[in-house]
């Protein structure tokens, strides 16, 4: 069996070549990962400001959408 011994600065390194590497590599894992977390955002600030507003009925929502 083979023993390695990496000092912080090499293993540093080779986490940073690691991750360089996955990130050219599976660039749209990464792009579709970020567009989640942005989709999850921003369905949070609208859940958060639409808990601000006044409640409506089913009728009035409906009514609104047929209007368009």
């Amino acid at each position: 069996m083979v023993s390695m011994t990496l000092n912080k600065t090499q293993l540093r390194e080779l986490v940073k070549e690691a991750v360089t590497e996955l990130l050219q590599e599976r660039r749209s894992l990464m792009r579709e990962l970020i567009a989640e977390v942005i989709e999850d955002i921003a369905l949070s600030r609208a859940i958060d400001e639409g808990e601000k507003t006044p409640i409506v009925s089913r009728e009035e929502v409906l009514k609104a959408l047929d209007r368009e």
